[in-house]
């Protein structure tokens, strides 16, 4: 069984700074690429930044110079530093990771974290 945790999501004026974090749990063998998502009300779920195993980084445009991914293996964690918070950021903010495990047997699958919140408001 593998579990995904996010924290750090919360209520920020326009302009803040967040941090927000999602560990990874369980039966793992590998963790291979590690994502992060947002999901703002009567919108769909959109993909924001990718951080391979070996540290590689990829954005989506609109997050380019405001978001930053960045994971600590040792740790199973992957972070996401966001500043410049606007308004339109108001989102729950999801976590995915490509993880490996050997427990019943070896398979591979992504894992989704339950979300947290997080709301730029004056």
């Amino acid at each position: 069984q593998v579990q995904l945790v996010e924290s750090g999501g919360g209520l920020v004026q326009p302009g803040s700074s967040l941090r927000l974090s999602c560990a990874a749990s369980g039966n793992i063998h590998t963790v291979f690429n590690m994502e992060w998502h947002r999901q703002a009300p009567g919108k769909r779920r959109e993909l924001l930044a990718t951080i391979t195993s070996a540290g590689s980084t990829n954005y989506v445009e609109f997050v380019k110079g405001r978001f930053t991914i960045s994971r600590d293996s040792a740790k199973n964690t992957v972070y996401l530093q966001m500043i410049g918070l606007k308004p339109e950021d108001t989102a729950v903010y999801y976590c995915k990771a490509d993880i490996s495990t050997t427990q019943p047997r070896l398979m591979r699958k992504n894992y989704w974290g339950q979300g947290t919140q997080v709301t730029v408001s004056l």
